[in-house]
């Protein structure tokens, strides 16, 4: 299924995207912007696109064996961590094909534990989607309690394969979610990395730049991110904030241009992509978060999603 927004007037005038402190500083922008989102598995849908097309991709593929999302074929229930990986770079291939040659990919990935070979997890009450029916055994080389380091080695697989490895980001979660472990620290912080097509690519340093510590002047940005995790009260599972992914397309691309993210999920990188002024195209496999997304995209007073 092919869900889409039709185009607008050449008139038609958006909302500005909200101030992270509250209020809204921005002007009213004319919107141009369209998204796509097309139901169905990444890897075979992003054969279908043209080469060479997405100024930036940004996107967080789910985790290795943290959810089970329910359904057939989908990345992250792979049994063994290497079917993982390989399967998450044979995506990010197609994906470096479609972008331009100046275009960027923003990777968020989590990082997990060896589940020391239980074979199951029980939900619990503030986070029922924990609950998992299987549980992967623990990689080879590997031992019970040992933390697995899933993003360096993604990060590593796509640097083999020809993606430059240009920066680690480290999203600090203030408001990270509880853990009943005693013997390490409280997990609250998940890696954003920037990969690229090219040795030279778009990156918009102005765009992005941060306060000093004194407020008087602004600076380059730093690789640590504090943002606040944001629930989505129509998905029963872990969404993107939108506060992480807008400097990523506002680095990653020009204001009018195209952002792809292959793992859909609830949309927000579609709908921050549309309140930045920039078309988007997302992947979806599940139909169910497929819809969520559409009823997202379309409550904010844009058209009703067409089939």
């Amino acid at each position: 299924m092919d869900l889409f927004l039709p185009d607008f007037s050449s008139n038609e005038i958006i909302a500005p995207f909200p101030d992270t402190q509250g209020g809204s500083k921005e002007k009213p922008i004319i919107r141009q912007a369209e998204c796509r989102v097309l139901e169905g598995d990444s890897l075979t849908i992003l054969k279908t696109l043209p080469a060479d097309s997405f100024h930036a991709c940004v996107t967080s593929p789910p985790y290795w064996g943290l959810r089970d999302y329910g359904i057939e074929h989908q990345i992250g229930a792979e049994m063994q961590l290497q079917d993982f990986i390989a399967n998450l770079t044979a995506v990010f291939e197609e994906v470096r094909r479609v972008l331009r040659p100046d275009g960027s990919l923003w990777l968020n990935i989590g990082d997990s534990y060896t589940s020391g070979n239980r074979t199951w997890r029980d939900g619990d009450k503030k986070n029922s989607a924990r609950a998992m029916s299987y549980r992967p055994p623990t990689p080879e080389g590997l031992k019970p309690k040992d933390l697995i380091g899933v993003p360096w080695r993604l990060a590593f697989a796509l640097q083999a394969a020809g993606w430059y490895l240009r920066s680690d980001i480290i999203w600090y979660k203030p408001n990270c979610q509880p853990e009943s472990v005693k013997d390490r620290p409280t997990q609250s912080h998940e890696y954003l990395f920037l990969l690229t097509k090219s040795q030279n690519y778009y990156y918009d340093q102005a765009a992005v730049l941060e306060p000093t510590q004194d407020n008087k002047t602004k600076r380059n940005r730093r690789t640590v991110w504090s943002i606040n995790t944001e629930p989505y009260k129509e998905a029963h599972f872990a969404v993107f904030p939108p506060s992480l992914v807008v400097p990523c397309i506002q680095a990653g691309s020009p204001e009018g241009g195209l952002v792809l993210d292959p793992f859909f999920g609830s949309g927000t990188v579609g709908e921050t992509a549309l309140r930045l002024n920039r078309s988007c195209v997302g992947i979806e496999l599940n139909p169910a978060y497929a819809a969520i997304a559409a009823k997202r995209l379309a409550a904010h007073r844009w058209p009703t999603l067409l089939s």
